[in-house]
């Protein structure tokens, strides 16, 4: 041990030294992948999905933020005895829709974060 130091005491680390410069690095890494995430988002919101189902009879559109901004039933599919065959293909639509514009954020903000995950505690 050194002049000084007693057994179970950790030296003393100043706050200006190598770790302080580290954490404002890491802090400037963050604050740019953030606004890299925001500018991310705001583009997803503006991108469309469109998906069909039954053969085209049923076609959804949906935006990056998750809303049905267009749906067009073919007036062939509409079935007055069979209405559950019609609810069931613009589930399925919309559904689709929504897993792809699931899938086009997922892709498009893992770009930002280079795959880290768990990245939810700093608002990402």
């Amino acid at each position: 041990m050194g002049k000084g130091m007693k057994a179970g005491k950790k030296p003393k680390v100043r706050a200006g030294g190598a770790q302080g410069k580290d954490m404002q690095k890491q802090l400037r890494q963050l604050q740019a992948m953030q606004a890299e995430m925001e500018q991310k988002q705001a583009e997803l919101a503006e991108k469309e999905i469109t998906t069909t189902a039954g053969g085209g009879a049923i076609e959804v559109t949906v935006n990056g933020k998750k809303e049905i901004t267009k749906l067009i039933i073919d007036k062939d599919v509409v079935d007055p005895d069979d209405v559950e065959m019609l609810q069931d293909l613009v589930i399925a639509a919309v559904n689709e829709a929504l897993r792809q514009i699931e899938e086009l954020e997922e892709s498009e903000l893992s770009s930002v974060t280079g795959g880290l995950g768990g990245l939810g505690g700093f608002g990402f």
